[in-house]
């Protein structure tokens, strides 16, 4: 039997135009029509969206943890209530992030990643794993441990690679000694190969980028910009990601991670076609203030989360972002002063792009999987949609 939704009397953003009135029908998960006005009939069950905006769900391609929980945890439950947490904030997808840790922990991962995903009917879909780390600089390390940090070594990642058909997904540091034909092999293996925690210059980014590399992890953070040798100055990662057209870059649109200044430049330069909003977030998301955790439980390292971001005990440097897909979103609104319909592409369609995946999520098309979030006009998320199932609503949001 066909299972029929519609909402209606909503604000559709579509890829092209707001629809100021309209209506979308869901059959058996998928988006079967978006149109303008009031959609009559067709047996379905009605959703009044109340006047409020109706969005592709937001796609969050690297994110760590949230509502206490880190998907380094080591158990199947850390992974379903990071996604049933994040899906209160309109998050219809996400990519579950390691850190830099053992290989086997990183293995013991992606097996728990197989059987959370088929566990996972209530919370955020998960599009596949993506390790960041070990192979970074020491020198733009973070809050990665550093314990744990080393060059690539192809019988290690060949390994890991062939243990899970999961993995979409690395971040290294491109000038590292053998990551020029570790970015090869990733992209022989369909796997998305980024930059981060990087003191690479130019020439170097220029090379990866022509060896697979091509999008920048958590642009800003953790990554060179000019620098000086021996009275010469050098370009590096931010100033690259800039010039070189064909690079995507990510945003932590906290206000935090980037002022708005910096928000504004990137979009600028950059544009929505281009930059994908991520929450990075760790398991303090959605919790309240207070001490926590980066990493696993026991092995992870001690935080203080405060105005509004982890940090680290020492206050020395930011240890990870709390921040949720409707504070991205809102945040691009108000500090970085752009359109609506731009903010959300940027954490639906674009990100969708950058994965592969939009021939099925990241737009309101017809054929496309009703990924769906409803929100009022301070990016507060009413309904929270995947495949057609509500995973989320917000007590007496008024929706029927």
């Amino acid at each position: 039997m066909q299972v029929r939704s519609k909402i209606v009397n909503a604000r559709i953003i579509t890829p092209h135009r707001i629809i100021p009135e309209g209506s979308l029908l869901i059959e058996d998960g998928r988006i079967a029509e978006v149109r303008e006005g009031h959609m009559p009939g067709k047996n379905a069950i009605e959703i009044d969206a109340g006047g409020n905006y109706v969005a592709p769900g937001f796609i969050d391609i690297h994110v760590h943890g949230g509502g206490g929980h880190d998907f380094m945890d080591g158990n199947e439950d850390a992974f379903l209530k990071i996604a049933e947490t994040h899906a209160r904030f309109g998050t219809t997808s996400m990519v579950p992030t390691t850190l830099t840790s053992e290989k086997e922990e990183l293995l013991h991962t992606l097996s728990l990643y197989e059987r959370a995903k088929a566990k996972n009917v209530s919370g955020a879909e998960f599009l596949g794993m993506h390790l960041e780390g070990p192979y970074f600089a020491m020198s733009q390390r973070g809050a990665q441990d550093p314990r744990y940090i080393r060059e690539p070594d192809p019988a290690e990642y060949e390994e890991v690679i062939a243990s899970s058909p999961h993995i979409v997904r690395w971040s290294a540091a491109p000038e590292l000694k053998g990551a020029i034909p570790f970015g090869r092999y990733l992209r022989s293996k369909g796997i998305l190969a980024a930059i981060a925690h990087t003191d690479a210059i130019y020439e170097e980014v220029l090379e990866a980028v022509e060896n697979g590399y091509s999008l920048a992890t958590h642009f800003y953070s953790c990554m060179s910009g000019v620098t000086r040798r021996n009275a010469f100055r050098y370009a590096g990662v931010i100033e690259s990601a800039y010039l070189i057209d064909e690079m995507d870059v990510e945003l932590i649109a906290d206000g935090i991670h980037l002022p708005a200044p910096l928000l504004k430049l990137v979009y600028k330069i950059k544009g929505p076609n281009r930059i994908a909003l991520i929450t990075d977030a760790m398991r303090a998301a959605g919790m309240p203030p207070g001490e926590s955790i980066l990493g696993s439980l026991h092995d992870g390292t001690r935080v203080i989360v405060e105005d509004g971001v982890a940090k680290l005990p020492d206050r020395s440097a930011f240890a990870g972002s709390v921040a949720t897909a409707d504070r991205l979103v809102r945040n691009m609104v108000q500090l970085g002063e752009i359109p609506l319909a731009s903010a959300v592409r940027m954490i639906t369609a674009t990100p969708a792009g950058i994965m592969g995946v939009a021939a099925r999520k990241g737009s309101l098309v017809r054929g496309k999987d009703a990924d769906i979030v409803i929100f009022d006009e301070n990016i507060n998320v009413l309904r929270t949609m995947v495949r057609g199932k509500t995973v989320y609503e917000k007590e007496n949001n008024g929706n029927k």
